[in-house]
């Protein structure tokens, strides 16, 4: 081998070196995260997956009663009462349920959120159809209940039976299908979910406004304290971290109650008599303030974390230049620190929407917060599929407004136009 080919077989043996070493790192890197990925994918991923899909997807009826719903492919409200074979369908896949309620509880479950009352009805027809079969399934159902008269009973039992539907997103925001499949509003005592997903946005947009307010002043005085006195005062923001949220929130039903401390204090103090003291608990206000107090901390240090990096020479150099220090700070010092400020308000108002614990313990009625509804379908109702639907609309909206607030405020400081 000649002189001149062996420092090109070292150039290349070495370039082979250097691409197995970075390629050792990279796996060396992947291996370490690795971990964090599986939990977020098995923690986040598939769970929310699994909730989206729950939202249009129901197969339980279809799987139960295929050949009911068979005959009732080609049938429309409009035709009136079905025919005698989707009864005798029915009858006969009621009957045929191996192990009792497996087929008529799923059916009556599903359409009871469609049609109240429905669990009695079908639970009566599972009944008569483990008798001997009369000679006409409709007269024998109608006898039973009049609902088999209706064909808007029907068609919600067919509708029920449609494996993909929207129908669960409809009832989220106050909507109902008819006997056509023709939305409309809900009727006024039955309207719910718009009511309580402006409630939920409106406190929390109030929570978040109230704590920055808050917040501004107190990550101030942390950033401009001497470190001694700053140390102390960021010990008492961090505090409230180390105590659960269920202790914070007892903590205030004891201090909202009736005759708990604040109402003893304002009557001690003459502020109100026994007989007018106001009533601050189980309530809207209990709800503010509660959550108010314990998501302050998560608005105070991103503000004090930008304010440390603020040199204080600019504000110096503004005030030798002839400016005013209320000139000083709007033109100054107060656009600096809105990166700071935004960021702690997405936080606090993303935090704020999906608090469950706090507005159930003090809230009372007035003082729920649409994440109560959610577990109420999730726990009580086992509606799990309008649970699904309001949380990806909860979600949908939250990822929205934080998109907004990302396209006014910008990921970089903030830049005062002159």
């Amino acid at each position: 081998m000649s002189a001149a080919i062996l420092p090109a077989v070292a150039i290349d043996n070495g370039a082979k070196d250097l691409r197995r070493e970075e390629q050792f790192k990279r796996v060396r890197a992947f291996s370490v995260v690795a971990p964090l990925l599986v939990l977020t994918l098995v923690m986040f991923i598939a769970p929310l997956v699994d909730m989206l899909s729950r939202s249009v997807r129901d197969d339980s009826v279809a799987q139960a009663i295929p050949r009911t719903l068979h005959v009732l492919e080609s049938w429309s409200a409009s035709d009136g009462v079905p025919p005698e074979d989707a009864f005798r369908a029915l009858a006969a896949e009621l009957a045929q349920s191996s192990n009792g309620p497996a087929t008529w509880g799923t059916v009556a479950r599903q359409l009871n959120f469609e049609w109240p009352g429905a669990r009695g009805v079908v639970q009566k027809a599972f009944r008569r159809s483990m008798l001997a079969p009369p000679s006409s399934w409709r007269e024998a159902f109608a006898e039973l209940s009049p609902e088999w008269e209706d064909p808007a009973f029907w068609a919600a039992l067919k509708r029920v039976g449609q494996p993909l539907s929207l129908r669960q997103y409809a009832y989220a925001v106050d909507l109902r299908l008819d006997q056509n499949d023709q939305l409309k509003l809900a009727p006024d005592e039955q309207r719910l979910y718009v009511g309580l997903f402006w409630r939920t946005f409106w406190v929390s947009a109030g929570v978040t406004l109230f704590c920055a307010l808050l917040a501004y002043p107190l990550a101030y005085l942390l950033a401009s304290s001497s470190a001694k006195v700053a140390g102390l005062l960021l010990m008492l923001v961090l505090m409230p971290f180390w105590t659960s949220v269920l202790v914070r929130t007892s903590g205030w039903i004891v201090l909202l109650q009736d005759q708990g401390v604040v109402n003893d204090l304002l009557i001690w103090a003459g502020a109100v008599s026994d007989a007018t003291k106001p009533s601050l608990n189980n309530n809207l206000f209990a709800t503010f303030v509660a959550m108010s107090q314990i998501l302050l901390p998560f608005i105070v240090l991103p503000i004090f974390s930008v304010m440390k990096t603020i040199p204080p020479t600019y504000l110096r150099a503004a005030r030798s230049l002839g400016a005013p220090p209320l000139y000083c700070f709007l033109r100054v010092y107060f656009p600096m620190t809105l990166p700071g400020v935004a960021a702690g308000m997405s936080l606090v108002f993303i935090q704020a929407v999906g608090f469950y614990v706090t507005p159930a313990l003090v809230g009372g009625q007035s003082g729920q917060l649409i994440s109560a509804m959610i577990s109420h379908h999730m726990q009580s109702s086992l509606n799990w599929g309008l649970a699904a639907a309001v949380s990806v609309l909860l979600l949908s909206a939250v990822l929205t407004l934080y998109w907004i607030s990302r396209r006014l405020v910008g990921p970089g400081p903030i830049k005062v136009a002159r």
